[in-house]
């Protein structure tokens, strides 16, 4: 596992990779002990690239290759945030809706898509910042409100 940190407008970002993907984005996080400093990974630097793009207001192309773990029902809720349009928010049950279908399932909690949207190891990347409760209001966001 490789890491490397960013500084953002929002804080220091600590970013974690394997030679597959980017494996975590998080704000508040410490280095893991048993990674490898790395500022010059291709990852990296493309994500590097992404977020200063991003920053900036810009929608950027999300092309860098993503390799969150998780349980198969996160990665389908992840899968769904991913697919939310930059600018625009869906809410909890919108996703429940949604995972219910893929699921072929007659109905799925709004409450489980919101402890997978929580579980989310790759935030801004996967947005689970564009996820509401019921009508419009914030939710629990990890990372508070201001962020």
């Amino acid at each position: 596992m490789y890491f490397t940190e960013y500084d953002s407008p929002i804080g220091t970002l600590l970013l974690t990779c394997r030679e597959d993907g980017l494996t975590g984005l998080w704000m508040n996080r410490l280095p893991p002990e048993d990674g490898c400093r790395s500022e010059d990974h291709p990852i990296f630097l493309e994500a590097k690239r992404w977020l200063d793009s991003y920053f900036r207001g810009e929608n950027p192309p999300a092309d860098i290759p993503l390799n969150p773990k998780g349980t198969a029902f996160q990665k389908l809720v992840w899968g769904l945030l991913a697919d939310i349009p930059w600018g625009t928010v869906r809410t909890y049950g919108d996703l429940a809706r949604d995972a219910a279908t893929l699921l072929e399932k007659d109905k799925m909690s709004a409450q489980a898509v919101g402890r997978a949207v929580g579980a989310n190891p790759i935030a801004i990347l996967i947005p689970c910042h564009r996820c509401v409760a019921a009508g419009g209001k914030l939710g629990g966001y990890a990372y508070g409100p201001e962020k």
